[in-house]
């Protein structure tokens, strides 16, 4: 099933080069992976409503990982979907928020950066969905976590997301919003380099996805910065 997943996540969507030619938007809203994400929301739909737990929100990178054996916690929820975006998550957010998480770990704008929609919209929908779960769920502990490093060097790279200075780009906003907007900025970021400051081969498959160890490096700098 794990390699199935991950096969999945490999497939290329044809990004074709945008020109602004207009003031319309550019780039389309629609997640990666259209058909999985239809299947993970009815997966959501069928599990039962329990509040006031920890969740994960995100894309594949946060689907792949296996919370509840990292975390030892047969609670934690996993509400990542692969190939997801910012808006994605955007329209998906009830399924979040009737949970009342605890704490909330979002991390999520890869998937953006590699549908060329720009950096200040990637960070305007984090505040959006920070502000939406405000609203509702005024007691959870919301906790944006940086984008991850890129390795375009190693085999079987996806291309059309070798955009590292937009991933820069992005965490900068991410980290300049949270006060504002009402957030912990998480920089996850320093945690799986490698001497050429690009993603260390030995945490990620194909320079974009993380291997199983690579949790297990997250989790405790979650705990030893008192997030979890």
């Amino acid at each position: 099933m794990k390699r199935l997943l991950y096969a999945l996540f490999l497939l290329p969507l044809a990004v074709q080069a945008q020109r602004p030619v207009t003031n319309q938007r550019v780039y389309d809203t629609i997640p990666f992976i259209p058909e999985h994400t239809t299947q993970r929301l009815a997966q959501f739909q069928k599990e039962p409503i329990t509040t006031g737990h920890i969740m994960f929100l995100g894309n594949s990178i946060t689907e792949m990982g296996d919370w509840k054996k990292v975390l030892n916690d047969t609670t934690v929820i996993n509400r990542g979907i692969g190939g997801d975006i910012t808006y994605g998550i955007l329209r998906r957010l009830k399924d979040v928020t009737d949970r009342q998480p605890s704490k909330l770990f979002i991390l999520c704008g890869i998937n953006d950066i590699g549908k060329d929609i720009p950096d200040a919209v990637i960070a305007d929908n984090m505040m959006k969905i920070v502000k939406q779960v405000r609203a509702t769920c005024p007691q959870t502990k919301i906790y944006i976590q940086s984008v991850l490093p890129l390795n375009p060097a190693m085999p079987n790279f996806p291309q059309h997301y070798d955009k590292e200075e937009h991933v820069l780009a992005v965490n900068k906003l991410l980290r300049a919003n949270a006060l504002a907007a009402g957030y912990t900025f998480v920089n996850i970021f320093p945690l799986f380099l490698d001497k050429d400051k690009r993603l260390d081969a030995q945490y990620s498959y194909e320079g974009l996805h993380l291997k199983p160890p690579a949790y297990d490096i997250w989790v405790a700098f979650l705990k030893k910065q008192g997030y979890l």
